[in-house]
C-alpha cells in the first residue's frame, strides 16, 4: 500500500469514527423516551410530509454539484455526482465547516473520476455561491410576501421589511444579469471568479432557492402539528437560524439551530418537532451517508485489487 493510500484509509476511518461520535453526541441530548414520545405525538401525514421534503432538499443539493460540473465543461453521469454529493454533504452537515469537510469527501470521489483538485475547489466555491443565492432569494421572497407576519419576529415595521426584501432580491437579479452580459472574470475585493453561463446561473438561483424552500417546508410540516403559523414565518426563522449555523460552524448546528428556532417560533418549535427535524434532516442522512461511504470504499478497493491482478504478467510455467 502506498503512503497516499494509507493516509486516505486513515482519513476515511477517522471520518467514520467522527460520524459515529457525532451521532452519539447528538442522540445523547435526548432520551429514547423523548424520541419515542416525539414520534408518537406527530400525526403520520405531517411526519411523511417532513420526510419527503427532506429527501427533496438532498436531491436539490445533488443539483449543486451537477450544475457546478456543467459550468466547468466536464461530463459525469448524474448517479456518480449524486453519490459523491450526498455522501459529502450528509457528512459535512454534521461535522461542521461544511465547505472544507465536504470538500475532502468530494475530492476522494471526483479524483477517481478524472477531476483535479482545482476542479473540486471550483465545485465547492460554486456550491457555496449557490447556498448564498438560495438563502438570500428565499429570505427576500419571505419578506416581500409575508412581511406583516414577520414583524413580530424582527420588531421592524412592514415598510422596512419590504424594502429589505426587495434589496435582497436585487442580489440574485444582479448575479443573473452579470452572468448574461459579463465576459471574463468578476473581481470583488480580493476575490476573483468566472461567472457561469446565464442559463446555469438562473438554474443555480432556482435550485438554491428550492433547496431552502424544501428544508423550510420540512420544518413547517413538523411545526404546524403543534401550532398554527405561516409557512413564510417558518422560512424567516430557518433563514435566521441557518445563517447563524453557517457563521458559527457548530457541527450540525447543535444547540444554535434549536435556540434560534425556539426564539423565532416559540409556540411551534416544541422539543418534539426539533427532535424529529434533527432525526430526519441530520441523523438519518448521516447514518446513510456513512454506510454508503463505507460500502463504496469496499467496492472501489475490490475493483482496484481486480485491476491490479489483471495487469500483472502471468507467471511462466516450466
Amino acid at each position: 500500500m502506498t503512503l497516499k493510500g494509507a493516509i486516505w484509509n486513515a482519513a476515511i476511518f477517522g471520518a467514520l469514527c467522527l460520524a459515529l461520535f457525532l451521532l452519539y453526541r447528538i442522540l445523547s441530548h435526548y432520551s429514547l423516551e423523548e424520541i419515542g414520545a416525539s414520534l408518537h405525538q406527530l400525526p403520520f401525514p405531517h411526519l411523511a410530509a417532513a420526510f419527503l421534503c427532506a429527501v427533496a432538499s438532498y436531491i436539490c443539493l445533488t443539483g449543486f454539484d451537477y450544475l457546478a460540473i456543467l459550468s466547468l465543461g466536464k461530463s459525469l453521469p448524474y448517479p456518480k455526482i449524486a453519490l459523491a454529493s450526498f455522501i459529502s454533504l450528509s457528512m459535512g452537515h454534521s461535522i461542521g465547516f461544511a465547505g472544507l469537510s465536504s470538500g475532502a469527501f468530494r475530492y476522494r470521489y471526483y479524483a477517481r473520476w478524472g477531476l483535479s483538485m482545482e476542479d473540486v475547489a471550483k465545485i465547492i466555491l460554486f456550491s457555496g455561491v449557490t447556498v448564498a443565492l438560495g438563502l438570500i432569494t428565499i429570505g427576500g421572497i419571505a419578506l416581500l410576501v409575508d412581511s406583516e407576519d414577520i414583524v413580530a419576529l424582527s420588531r421592524a415595521d412592514t415598510t422596512t421589511l419590504r424594502i429589505l426584501g426587495g434589496a435582497l432580491l436585487c442580489i440574485p437579479a444582479s448575479y443573473g444579469i452579470l452572468a448574461r452580459y459579463l465576459r471574463g472574470r468578476l473581481t470583488l475585493w480580493n476575490w476573483s471568479f468566472a461567472l457561469p453561463r446565464a442559463g446555469i446561473a438562473l438554474a443555480q438561483i432556482a435550485i438554491g432557492t428550492a433547496n431552502f424552500a424544501f428544508v423550510s417546508a420540512c420544518l413547517y410540516a413538523l411545526f404546524s402539528a403543534y401550532a398554527d403559523l405561516s409557512y413564510f414565518r417558518t422560512i424567516a426563522a430557518f433563514v435566521l437560524a441557518n445563517t447563524l449555523v453557517l457563521t458559527t460552524h457548530v457541527p450540525g448546528g447543535l444547540g444554535v439551530l434549536e435556540a434560534v428556532l425556539a426564539y423565532a417560533v416559540p409556540n411551534a418549535a416544541s422539543i418534539g418537532a426539533l427532535i424529529v427535524f434533527r432525526l430526519i434532516y441530520y441523523l438519518i442522512p448521516l447514518l446513510v451517508g456513512a454506510i454508503a461511504m463505507l460500502t463504496t470504499e469496499l467496492v472501489f478497493r475490490r475493483h482496484s485489487a481486480k485491476s491490479q491482478h489483471a495487469t500483472q504478467p502471468a507467471s511462466k510455467t516450466m
